[in-house]
């Protein structure tokens, strides 16, 4: 059966599109003259008693408010007009800073379930070699680097802990290291990564993966970094899941709080499903910073 085709309608439905596609481009060109297109709001969201600090010059100071004047305006691509359209666009664009690893691998120790774990350590040499089994710009320490690998230096050093099943190799979180690992002299950083089980192809080696409580690979990581590199002020950073574990970390592991006395523990993009009502949107675009003495 043929049904009519009214082209009055299709007149209107086509003239609206052509009205709305002409509003959206004249949208486009004066936020881009005003330069306000992809402008958004930054929140920090942090405890009321942030950390008192004093500049190189003397000046009073806090940690929240040294991240609030270290941020950069938030521009945000209009096309991607979501969290979902941001996340997905990671997946296919560039693959990010070229950052190096090399690995060592932990076995478990004190932990209710034996197995491993990988730890990536950024490197700033370039690495001829790789390993299929790993990574891109991701090799194991050999022995003879491992016995070797402690330091007495002072460089700040961040432990990263990634999202939901992913991995040192994660755009996201290569942007956050690259800076700081990145820069000149006396300001670089070392960091590391410190994969859950099974994460960034590291074989599964027990019964037990990983959530947001499983606070006990951290623990045995920090705890050997604390002795390998006595005199570095570690930090920490974490993403999605990542954020929550580091949460249950400060709330739960008074020993590890003990040996982290010095760092502040900054959290990026932490669950607010106890906050309001649970909505992927609200929990996938939320931001919240913790901070600890």
């Amino acid at each position: 059966m043929i049904f009519p085709i009214d082209t009055d309608l299709v007149l209107i439905a086509l003239t609206t599109a052509a009205l709305f596609t002409i509003l959206y481009l004249i949208i486009v060109l004066l936020s881009l003259r005003m330069g306000q297109l992809g402008r958004t709001k930054i929140s920090f969201t942090h405890n009321p008693s942030s950390i008192s600090l004093k500049t190189k010059d003397g000046f009073d100071t806090t940690l929240a408010r040294i991240c609030q004047d270290s941020t950069p305006p938030c521009r945000l691509n209009p096309l991607l007009f979501n969290g979902h359209l941001q996340t997905m666009w990671t997946a296919i664009k560039d693959d990010g800073p070229l950052l190096h690893y090399k690995r060592k691998i932990f076995e478990s120790a004190g932990c209710p379930f034996p197995g491993t774990f990988a730890v990536d350590f950024v490197v700033n040499e370039s690495m001829d070699e790789e390993d299929e089994s790993l990574p891109p710009r991701t090799t194991y320490f050999s022995k003879e680097a491992l016995e070797h690998v402690g330091s007495l230096d002072n460089r700040p050093m961040l432990v990263a802990l990634h999202g939901v099943s992913g991995g040192s190799s994660e755009v996201y979180l290569k942007h956050v290291l690259a800076p700081l690992v990145g820069a000149d002299g006396e300001r670089r950083w070392e960091a590391c990564v410190v994969n859950s089980r099974g994460c960034a192809m590291h074989k599964i080696t027990s019964e037990f993966t990983f959530n947001a409580r499983s606070t006990w690979d951290l623990r045995q990581a920090v705890l050997w970094l604390r002795k390998t590199f006595p005199n570095r002020p570690l930090f920490g950073v974490g993403c999605s899941l990542g954020a929550n574990l580091l949460i249950n970390v400060s709330a739960s592991e008074p020993s590890l709080t003990s040996v982290l006395s010095s760092t502040s523990i900054w959290v990026r993009k932490a669950m607010r499903a106890f906050l309001r009502p649970p909505s992927s949107s609200r929990i996938h675009g939320a931001w919240m910073s913790a901070t600890r003495s």
